[in-house]
């Protein structure tokens, strides 16, 4: 087994508890890990034989723009996304941050991480 990290995907979303988060948005970060076989493609080297990160971009970015309350949602739809979607993915881990949030404080973000498996 292998794995594939897709690291600071950023998107400009509207997820959150309070009225002006779901109008006015902000900046959010998504990582992911993907445990996949990828010993067909080592060998090939088609594109075919293992998982396509345009794809799998494409359905978290898919997923970053409906809005939802909490992270813990947007993290699960990321990861049943995946699953879902890519049959290759073994296991999926997403890490989606928060960034700025408005908490009162100076801080960088707030994260929730997420690991599914098949």
């Amino acid at each position: 087994m292998s794995f594939i990290d897709i690291e600071n995907m950023e998107f400009y979303a509207y997820h959150g508890c309070f009225a002006e988060e779901s109008k006015i948005g902000t900046r959010f970060r998504v990582n992911l890990r993907l445990e996949v076989d990828t010993s067909p493609a080592q060998v090939s080297d088609s594109i075919d034989d293992t998982v396509n990160y345009l794809s799998v971009y494409q359905a978290v970015k898919s997923e970053m723009m409906k809005p939802s309350h909490l992270l813990e949602h947007v993290a699960d739809r990321i990861a049943s996304r995946v699953l879902g979607d890519f049959a290759g993915v073994m296991h999926v881990w997403v890490k989606v941050t928060k960034l700025n949030p408005p908490l009162g404080g100076k801080m960088e973000g707030v994260s929730l991480t997420i690991d599914k498996r098949r």
